[in-house]
Parts: structure tokens; sequence; C-alpha cells
């Protein structure tokens, strides 16, 4: 049985377009930041001017993310920007209480690997993911 699907209004179709936006700004900082990371030793052979331009290029397009998210944010409603602000609230606290000890705990050979920030970031995505999941999940 073929089931028609209702049509979106405008605040949907502005979230769709927003979602979209932000997913495109994610994914150009993404690349942008895989660029700047592994430009200089595969691509330019640690030349100083395009690993800086790597670097400016990388910081540009977080710029743009940083707006495209700010813009997300300004367009959902009370409930959707509260779940929002909850999960970025969550996921800062945990960056920054995992992140501090996490760089000490190398700093004094307590691990034996790297602290390597890419840790962190994985950390990061995947509790803003739960908390956001969650929040969603709370208020259905």
């Amino acid at each position: 049985m073929n089931q028609l699907k209702p049509p979106e209004n405008g605040y949907q179709l502005r979230i769709r377009t927003n979602v979209i936006r932000l997913f495109r700004w994610n994914g150009a900082w993404g690349a942008a930041t895989a660029l700047m990371a592994f430009g200089p030793k595969f691509l330019w052979n640690k030349a100083l001017g395009f690993t800086l331009l790597a670097v400016a290029l990388d910081v540009a397009v977080g710029v743009g993310m940083i707006l495209a998210n700010k813009n997300y944010l300004a367009e959902l409603d009370e409930l959707q920007r509260k779940v929002q602000l909850n999960s970025m609230a969550i996921t800062l606290g945990v960056g920054l209480i995992a992140g501090v000890p996490f760089s000490v705990m190398e700093a004094y050979h307590v691990i034996p690997f790297h602290a390597d920030i890419a840790y962190l970031l994985i950390l990061m995505i995947l509790t803003f993911a739960v908390s956001n999941l969650y929040g969603t999940w709370r208020y259905r």
C-alpha cells in the first residue's frame, strides 16, 4: 500500500536545508583538517608555505562550520535547541575533564602511547552523539 507523505511546512524545509548545510560544512572541515594533517607528509614534502596555507584553510573552513552551527541552532524550536545545547555542554565538559588528565598522563609517561588529539575528538564525537540521542529520546 502506497502512503503519501504530507507536504513539508516552511519550518521543516528550513531545518532540512540547515541540516544539509551543516553536514556540508562539517564534511568540508573534515577534508580541510585531513589536508592539513596529511598534506605536509604526503603531498608537499613539509614545504612551510603550503603547510601554512593548509592551516589557514582549515581555520577558515572551521569558522564557516561554526557559523553554520550557529545558524542551525537559531532555526531550531525551543525543545530541539535545548537538546542540542545540553549535548554541546556535556561534550565540552567531557572533553575538558578527559583531555587535561590525558595530556598530563602522557607527559609523565603513565600511558604507554602518544596522547593524540584524535582520541579526544573521537570521545567528544561519541559523547555528543549519545547525549543528543538520549536528549531526543527523553523529550519524545
